[in-house]
């Protein structure tokens, strides 16, 4: 990682609870276990910056709520902060988030049976939403 891109430890949380608060919301929606440890090695994978904010041990990823609702209203607007925070700063680091935040949702939600369950694909869909706000 070159060391003129720093992120506080603030922002690298935002990316995090972002990154994974959307595997989360996935699996809230009903997608197959498997396709959720298929978005979290997704989100493991990543490269550049937000490969290495994704990689790191950390226990700043808190993700609360009792109902899918509650954890949507905390996981969009991260989704869309993280955009914004990357894209003011590092446009290229924003496309890469971008791109591995859908690879995660697109691993999380592939089904045996061939497309995702309706409520899996609107989640899908509301997660695109957030990252292009």
């Amino acid at each position: 990682m070159s060391n003129t891109i720093t992120l506080s430890d603030q922002d690298k949380s935002t990316l995090r609870t972002a990154a994974y608060g959307t595997v989360a919301l996935m699996a809230a929606a009903g997608a197959p276990h498997k396709g959720i440890s298929h978005g979290s090695i997704a989100l493991t994978s990543a490269t550049g910056l937000v490969g290495h904010v994704l990689s790191a041990k950390s226990k700043d990823i808190h993700l609360q709520g009792k109902s899918v609702a509650d954890l949507a209203d905390h996981v969009l607007p991260s989704l869309t902060a993280a955009m914004h925070l990357l894209g003011k700063q590092y446009p290229g680091e924003a496309d890469n988030f971008r791109d591995t935040v859908l690879v995660a949702v697109e691993a999380a939600a592939q089904s045996r049976k061939g497309d995702p369950s309706p409520a899996v694909a609107a989640m899908a869909r509301k997660v695109t939403a957030a990252l292009d706000a």
